[in-house]
């Protein structure tokens, strides 16, 4: 069976429901529409084009997962440099505004952090973004959702995405002890909160990210999942560089754009080395063509004879023109509007001091579209393996 692709999860939702279908369909139409579309710069409002937010909602997270851009093995987020950070989140007021100020849009929201449940107010953020009509997506290492489970059913939350890599002993040493077990404690307290209380919401589904810690496990993963009640598996093929790749990118970020880039680091684990492509290929055939009661779906689908090449050629390209900057932003945890979350160093405003529109119109805003713009393949030497150029970008010939 040939893999699915993320645009699977539409159907299913339109099958829960139609009101919350159209919501996430009206946002893929939206991108779809961007990678055709003649790309604009200065003179031109990007508003119309806008499609998906995310809000990082908080740098704290109670788990160390060993791949982690933020807090793994070579992440940034970690320490007391952490805790000083989480001084700076952005109050529910602002967020509340920013949505009033992107209702007549109805874009995506993507909430996620560090651990989102960190930050205090989320429950309350999710009832207003989707009181005011859009789609609303939490994306969690689940570990908190016990806790929550009652009042995320009876706010009927659109989605929920758990961080979910392997069965318990391989997924515990990957993201910590105990963290398996509380996450299907989550699963539970949800599904009997939906039976109770007569619901078909949230949607859930768990998203596994790819390494070779884990590879060789997938399918046993799989197996377990089929007691979780959730809608869907989205296997995350996974981000990885190389030092050659950071080394041509930041030289590349300190001359166009005049910064430190300091994020793409964190990707550069090595988790990625050793991976078998052929034996992970089988693996990932054995899973889409068993029916486990949830869809499952690979990002990106590739050609199997691509898959090797994707783990230990990272310098040749999978997708390119990237529509990120045209389409979408990221607002960090302390209000900064960036396009990309990987790319915090360059801000292009900061929704606690101007208008959205003003930022996303701006000069920096431009300035970063025409460095992308004039890049080979319109997309920047380090986002080679890019998740969301992998989702959305334009998918080369023979993968």
């Amino acid at each position: 069976m040939k893999p699915r692709n993320i645009f699977s999860v539409v159907p299913k939702l339109l099958s829960l429901q139609l009101s919350v279908g159209l919501k996430m369909l009206h946002g893929f139409i939206n991108y779809g529409k961007a990678k055709i579309k003649k790309r604009h710069f200065e003179g031109y409002d990007h508003m119309k084009n806008f499609s998906l937010i995310y809000f990082k909602l908080t740098p704290l997270c109670n788990l160390r997962c060993k791949m982690c851009g933020q807090r793994g093995d070579k992440g940034y987020l970690k320490g007391e440099y952490a805790a000083n950070e989480a001084k700076k989140i952005v109050p529910l007021e602002t967020y509340k505004s920013l949505v009033d100020q992107l209702a007549y849009k109805r874009p995506v929201y993507y909430l996620w952090g560090g651990e989102p449940f960190l930050y205090p107010d989320l429950c309350d953020l999710v009832a207003y973004i989707q009181e005011k009509g859009s789609f609303c997506s939490v994306n969690t290492n689940g570990t908190l959702l016990e806790k929550y489970a009652e009042r995320i059913v009876r706010d009927k939350w659109n989605v929920i995405f758990v961080s979910l890599d392997a069965f318990r002993e391989v997924n515990d040493e990957i993201r910590g002890p105990g963290s398996y077990d509380r996450v299907v404690k989550g699963f539970e307290a949800i599904n009997r909160e939906k039976k109770r209380q007569n619901s078909r919401f949230p949607s859930m589904g768990i998203v596994t990210t790819v390494t070779n810690k884990n590879y060789k496990d997938l399918q046993d993963l799989a197996i377990a999942c089929k007691d979780f009640n959730i809608d869907w598996h989205i296997y995350n093929l996974g981000t990885y560089t190389n030092d050659e790749i950071v080394a041509k990118h930041k030289e590349f970020f300190k001359t166009k754009l005049g910064i430190e880039s300091v994020c793409l680091q964190a990707y550069n684990t090595g988790y990625n080395n050793g991976i078998d492509g052929a034996e992970l290929h089988k693996t990932l055939e054995t899973i889409h063509s068993t029916d486990y009661g949830y869809l499952s779906i690979t990002v990106p689908t590739l050609n199997p004879e691509k898959t090797d090449e994707y783990y230990h050629h990272l310098d040749i390209p999978v997708r390119d023109h990237c529509i990120v900057p045209w389409t979408q932003a990221s607002i960090n945890y302390n209000g900064d509007v960036c396009f990309c979350a990987d790319y915090t160093e360059y801000p292009i405003g900061n929704i606690k001091d101007q208008p959205f529109k003003e930022i996303y119109n701006g000069e920096r805003a431009n300035k970063f579209r025409h460095a992308i713009d004039e890049c080979p393949g319109s997309i920047f030497p380090g986002c080679i393996r890019c998740y969301q150029n992998m989702l959305f970008g334009k998918k080369l010939k023979g993968y």
